[in-house]
């Protein structure tokens, strides 16, 4: 549209600065001809009648001759007055002559050149001319100003016409000029812009992941340079996105092989470790601390290696879900007194089977479990473990289960929130050597998003953080009832 508009102005100026020049040139033209025309013929008709006046002439000499300068012209639009000294006479009795300008008539009478002026009287245009009647002596075969002057008045009608008819060709030109620049501009938009058109359409693709998109490169213009740049951008691009894909691949790849490996040593450390701690009373205190710490180390190894294995799962698409139907308040409660925290964690759960829902119970209760060991490990007493059902009232509204876990710590630094369920993610307020794997927040938001679900990290305004965790149900409204 931009460059449509562009085109269109550009005609417009073009137009009427073309028309401008072509009218005054043709104007000046067209008056300068007619205005030579009248001049020709006036002189020539004054030296036809001018030999017959008598000299000095009389009054109606001069009538005469006025007359007889005005039949000059044909059509009859001559209009002549004749003056000698304080004589004078027009061709038309009576007429008082009122185009004459003194100007005109001072220089007349000043010199013998002839004198014209276009002159304007009440909307119409007139010629006012006017010259000098000189006669030849034999004396000295000099030419002598008679002191009979001629001044003529003759309407511009004709010339008026053509230069109307001028300005309405150029008017009636400008419409076809504007309309030749707009299909010109269209033409230029088809050449020009489908190029920028195919660009942006595969920078588009390029941003949506479709690293493969090329430019076709036509010609040898600027367009071209910028689809040939573009295409070379893209490939360099491409390959290099395969090398991270590679290399990524390779590290999963990778911690997953090693995961593997090192589950059947961590075994028999394990099976070792569960005898040793049996025997510690009786060994020597120095030992028994040695003791106690290999077994702690050890069992945060196997929950590492446990992690990873489960991460690297999520990596391979390979974790899938194994559904059934179950009383999720009942399963959150399987969850703390598993881990013995149901001392250490109040909860606001529903009555049993009030919330029913088909999940995967294992992933769930790993879920659970993480949001609330977060709690208790970086959080502040109280925790608060939560479950409802929200939306379902309304139509297009969706049913979803929530579950929340609230402590009452310092709460998350705002440098810190967005990055909470990253992988191996540490912060000096947030992480400390004694904490876990570091991918259990990681893990538990690929087990919500495996569900269809969402999780999310806040701040309370009261102070500590809140974890929210939301699951969708199948359409229709709630059937259990409400609980406080």
């Amino acid at each position: 549209m931009r460059l449509v508009v562009a085109f269109a102005l550009v005609a417009a100026l073009t137009a009427a600065s073309t028309g401008a020049l072509t009218f005054r040139e043709a104007r000046t033209g067209v008056l300068q001809q007619g205005q030579d025309t009248v001049i020709k013929l006036l002189r020539t008709q004054v030296d036809r009648v001018a030999p017959e006046l008598n000299y000095p002439p009389s009054k109606a000499g001069l009538q005469e001759f006025a007359i007889q300068v005005a039949r000059g012209e044909p059509a009859g639009t001559w209009r002549v007055l004749v003056t000698y000294d304080d004589l004078s006479a027009t061709s038309v009795p009576g007429d008082p002559f009122e185009d004459l300008t003194p100007a005109v008539r001072e220089a007349v009478y000043s010199s013998s050149a002839t004198v014209f002026q276009r002159v304007n009287r009440g909307g119409r245009s007139v010629l006012l001319v006017g010259i000098s009647v000189a006669f030849t002596t034999t004396v000295d075969a000099g030419t002598n100003v008679s002191g009979v002057h001629v001044f003529l008045t003759v309407p511009q009608t004709t010339e008026r016409a053509y230069i109307d008819a001028l300005v309405t060709a150029v008017e009636r030109a400008t419409v076809p000029s504007l309309a030749l620049a707009v299909v010109l501009a269209l033409l230029a938009a088809r050449g020009v812009l489908r190029p920028v058109r195919a660009l942006r359409s595969a920078t588009r693709s390029i941003a949506e992941g479709r690293l493969d998109t090329r430019l076709a490169v036509d010609g040898s213009d600027e367009l071209a340079d910028l689809s040939l740049t573009f295409n070379e951008t893209a490939a360099a691009l491409e390959g290099s996105v395969a090398e991270l894909r590679g290399m990524e691949a390779r590290a999963r790849r990778f911690a997953a092989d090693v995961s593997h490996e090192l589950r059947t040593p961590l075994a028999a450390m394990s099976a070792v470790t569960d005898v040793l701690d049996e025997d510690a009373a009786r060994l020597d205190p120095d030992t028994a601390t040695a003791v106690r710490l290999i077994s702690e180390e050890t069992v945060k190894l196997t929950r590492l290696v446990d992690d990873l294995m489960e991460i690297s799962r999520f990596d391979a698409g390979a974790a899938v879900l194994h559904l059934d139907e179950i009383d999720l308040a009942e399963s959150l409660r399987r969850t703390l007194a598993a881990r013995a925290w149901t001392d250490q964690v109040d909860t606001d759960l529903p009555p049993p089977d009030v919330l029913r829902a088909t999940v995967d119970p294992r992933r769930l209760d790993v879920v659970v479990a993480n949001l609330v060991g977060n709690a208790l490990r970086h959080g502040g007493r109280p925790v608060l473990l939560r479950l409802y059902e929200a939306g379902g009232t309304g139509i297009g509204v969706a049913r979803r289960v929530v579950v929340e876990v609230l402590d009452s710590g310092p709460g998350i630094p705002a440098d810190v929130l967005p990055h909470v369920f990253e992988r191996f993610y540490k912060s000096d307020a947030a992480r400390t050597r004694t904490e876990g794997s570091g991918l259990g927040l990681a893990i538990a938001a690929e087990n919500v998003r495996l569900h269809g679900g969402t999780v999310r990290a806040a701040n309370r305004p009261e102070g500590g953080a809140v974890f929210t965790m939301e699951i969708p149900l199948p359409g229709g409204e709630s059937a259990g009832e409400s609980w406080s």
